[in-house]
């Protein structure tokens, strides 16, 4: 497995793994019965990720997210919960995109894209880089927040109590996190997105 462990945990294509085993006689067959003996994860048609088990290393669900589907960035619960702020653990992988809304599941997790006007999108976006092996693109906390408030149907915040109700009953938010954030990138969405007035409570709250 030594070709597979290269790969480490860095979603490649069928391209990539036909390419490894080329000497084969078919190479198709050798991709599917490693995805059959558990060796690859197939994280959507013709995207594989290599199986924790060969790697032995743990795999980021905010790189794969990054793969599945792009250009998108994580956000919402999902970055919420990668930076603390929330207690809960996530399983749908939530992100934004300029491209249309897609969803995607797969052994790993269920992935779900959303869509936002270009001009919002490039607000508040984070390269997170793990130990000089990879980098993925991840929501800051303020951006995520923002995202949750513009992307939530239902979600309707009319006064600054609702919106404290909302981060400490919906989200257990842990408040002290409002302590750190830049006020910048939430006036930048408000310029940017919708929900504008749920949006400038918000950056009400945080200048408080």
């Amino acid at each position: 497995m030594e070709e597979l462990e290269q790969l480490g945990i860095i979603p490649v294509d069928y391209g990539v793994l036909r390419s490894l085993y080329s000497d084969y006689h078919s190479p198709r067959n050798k991709i599917a019965n490693l995805e059959k003996e558990e060796k690859i994860i197939r994280l959507k048609r013709g995207m594989y990720v290599v199986s924790p088990k060969v790697t032995k290393q743990l795999l980021s669900i905010e790189l794969i997210a990054n793969h599945i589907y792009g250009p998108s960035y994580v956000s919402m619960e999902s970055a919420l919960r990668y930076y603390g702020l929330i207690p809960e653990q996530v399983y749908t992988v939530r992100s934004l995109t300029i491209n249309r809304s897609r969803s995607f599941e797969n052994p790993i997790a269920c992935f779900e894209y959303i869509t936002v006007n270009g001009a919002y999108y490039s607000i508040g976006i984070k390269q997170e880089t793990i130990e000089n092996k990879y980098t993925f693109l991840i929501a800051t906390p303020e951006k995520a927040l923002c995202d949750m408030i513009i992307t939530t149907s239902q979600l309707r915040i009319q006064s600054e109590k609702a919106l404290v109700s909302y981060l400490k009953e919906d989200l257990r938010f842990d408040m002290s996190g409002l302590d750190n954030m830049d006020t910048e990138i939430v006036y930048g969405c408000i310029q940017a997105g919708k929900k504008k007035e749920a949006l400038k409570l918000l950056l009400k709250l945080l200048e408080s």
